[in-house]
């Protein structure tokens, strides 16, 4: 087993071009990566703005000043003294909205709190200072902690003393905790706008999830309820579309100050919330750092043809996970009905786990190997590791039952295993495509979209992936599978007579990903997908067990483009001397442009070393722009222009 995964071993192993590549330097900053989403209807999104919609400003002036601001300071103060900036800021926000006679008045949930007695204390504060309020405790993000959950009674004072007492039960964020009473205000139908609240999400060196985790926490509300139409790489900046059920804007952008690598604008209401899949694609500025050539008219030919040709649109490596074991090898056993076995790649001793607490991951691994101890695993285990300590979880309770162990990892986690092997087959029929047919025409076998069926946006149907170069892009393959009634484009089988009239050309190519409802070409190419199989001893056609989830044949499959051409592509090739100089603007750079441009000018000051009279060595960059379609690679573009593998690219990381 390689300690590292290459290329080859996933079936990438082939280029358009003949060109030679040249060296380069992929994400040396995170900022060489920008990603930004393109929505359904093609508009590139950017942060531009953190304004608050016309409609949550257009007030009166006698009520912009009303008797919350005036009567209320000295509270405020005191109440901050008791709970803090933040919750005081939130207390302040919520006091706002009740001046300006919003619609719907949001309840706010203090920040997580284990002394009861301290909760007691909040509780009488608001008992004294503000009759207005109810109050109740909800659980906390965790199970050690509680939270203070505070409300605007519509009926004020008088609500609270005539409110009978009802029967208390649990309760969590935005959720009545005594029958009887209606407190979730997000209930009413009075956002005549929408419903949801959109607004443009941009992050620094993030993955999405961690990013709307952490502004769920400062909402207190929880991570599921954001919708967004795909994940975006960790290791990049990038902006993206989100929406939240009925949260006031003003409380949305209350955060933007609190938040660290996270800026939120573009605020707007809308009646529908985004789910996975929901995207045009994705729009990289891509900077590519120490570039050095043969010449630099090899670096110019190379990016003009990039350009023109384009690249095989290959599975990149991270489809494959990040991990010792690639989550393909995973994948075969599940879809061999072998359940211990995959439990024991998931769990067994690897190499390149990370330390914890001085101890290597490995370590713990070895030690449940050897003594099956549950309880010490999941004591040591970090919590990150989601799938082992899910398993491990259900083990417990569970002694032997591995298949109900892997159905307790996340769906969307577990559908990674065998979407994945479902890429590595589809990556080497693609290299045998290309080597045995060449990439100048289609031929008699090949699988091409009909014209006829194939709405005008979509450019390929793959489980309605949402690919950003990042890791939990699987969360779109899971959510698709739930969709039945999603319709696979037509694709025919090309004929003799397709051939000699030059209806398709090798853009048309399709190749299927397996599953119960896709065909295969009529040619040499079909034969890989179940040679390959069936060295893993996996049939395509029959399933081994009755795991509907995991049998190839209960999928409904898809189709992808053999090869893909970048749009709106540009590039250009960029001097420079400092190795960690900005040489592509990010939303935020652009709308603190004035304050950048100070910042650089005071760096430029300090550069080198005082009374040294060395100049620099000037190096080259090379910067590109273009758009892709949600599912493809970014990373398999850079790949074609270096002619080199995307993993050694990605060689630096620097801030």
């Amino acid at each position: 087993m390689p300690k590292t995964l290459d290329e080859p071993d996933v079936g990438i192993s082939c280029f358009v071009s003949s060109l030679p590549g040249f060296r380069g330097v992929l994400k040396h900053r995170y900022s060489d990566f920008i990603v930004n989403e393109v929505a359904k209807d093609g508009e590139v999104l950017h942060l531009t703005s953190f304004d608050l919609p016309q409609e949550c400003t257009d007030i009166k002036p006698e009520e912009e000043s009303g008797p919350i601001d005036k009567d209320y300071s000295t509270q405020i103060e005191s109440f901050r003294i008791l709970c803090g900036d933040t919750d005081a800021e939130e207390l302040k926000v919520l006091l706002e909205n009740i001046s300006s006679e919003s619609d719907e008045i949001d309840p706010i949930i203090l920040s997580p709190d284990s002394n009861k007695s301290h909760r007691s204390d909040v509780h009488n504060f608001f008992k004294k200072n503000f009759n207005f309020f109810i109050t109740d405790t909800v659980e906390g993000p965790d199970d050690k902690s509680k939270c203070v959950r505070v409300r605007f009674s519509s009926g004020q004072a008088g609500n609270r003393g005539n409110n009978k007492r009802g029967k208390k039960r649990k309760g969590t964020y935005g959720t009545d905790t005594r029958e009887g009473g209606r407190f979730d205000s997000r209930g009413s139908d009075s956002w005549h706008l929408g419903k949801f609240v959109r607004f443009h999400l941009y992050k620094e060196n993030k993955d999405t999830q961690d990013a709307l985790g952490v502004i769920g926490k400062m909402l207190g509300i929880q991570q599921r309820a954001f919708g967004f139409a795909g994940t975006k790489d960790k290791r990049s900046v990038s902006t993206q579309q989100v929406t939240i059920f009925k949260v006031h804007p003003k409380r949305l952008a209350a955060l933007n100050s609190r938040l660290f690598g996270i800026k939120i604008g573009n605020f707007c209401y809308v009646k529908e919330g985004l789910v996975l899949g929901q995207l045009k694609g994705n729009h990289f500025t891509i900077t590519l750092r120490d570039v050095v050539g043969d010449s630099e008219e090899i670096i110019r030919n190379a990016a003009d043809s990039l350009g023109k040709q384009g690249f095989i649109n290959y599975y990149g490596l991270q489809r494959f996970g990040s991990g010792p074991i690639p989550t393909h090898l995973i994948g075969a056993p599940l879809l061999r009905g072998e359940w211990k076995s995959a439990v024991d790649l998931i769990l067994n001793p690897r190499e390149g786990d990370i330390l914890s607490n001085s101890i290597s991951v490995k370590e713990f691994r070895e030690h449940y190997k050897e003594d099956g101890n549950i309880d010490e695993m999941l004591r040591n285990l970090p919590r990150y590791l989601v799938a082992e300590r899910s398993i491990l979880q259900c083990l417990k309770k569970c002694p032997g039952n591995y298949l109900q162990a892997l159905k307790a990892i996340p769906r969307t986690l577990r559908m990674m295993y065998v979407h994945s092997y479902q890429s590595y087959l589809w990556n080497h029929a693609a290299s045998l495509r290309v080597q045995k047919y060449g990439m100048s025409q289609v031929v008699v076998g090949d699988l091409v979209y009909c014209k006829d069926s194939l709405p005008e946006e979509t450019t390929v149907i793959d489980s309605l992936e949402t690919e950003s170069d990042g890791a939990d892009a699987f969360l779109a393959d899971a959510s698709s599978e739930l969709q039945p009634e999603e319709k696979l484009p037509v694709v025919k089988v090309v004929d003799h007579e397709d051939v000699s009239k030059g209806i398709y050309t090798f853009d048309d190519v399709v190749l299927p990903l397996p599953g119960s409802r896709v065909i295969y070409p009529e040619n040499d190419v079909a034969s890989i997908y179940h040679e390959m199989a069936e060295k893993d001893g996996i049939s395509l056609t029959e399933s081994a067990h009755g795991v509907k989830e995991f049998s190839i044949t209960s999928m409904t499959g898809g189709y992808r483009r053999v090869y893909q051409r970048p749009i709106d592509y540009m590039w250009e090739l960029i001097k420079y001397t400092e190795d960690n100089t900005s040489l592509a603007e990010t939303d935020l750079d652009i709308i603190n442009k004035k304050a950048t441009e100070g910042e650089k000018k005071d760096e430029s000051l300090t550069t080198g070393v005082e009374g040294s009279h060395i100049v620099p060595k000037e190096k080259l960059a090379l910067k590109l722009g273009f758009t892709l379609p949600s599912s493809s690679y970014a990373t398999m573009a850079i790949r074609e222009l270096l002619k080199i593998s995307s993993l050694a690219a990605s060689q630096k990381t620097n801030p």
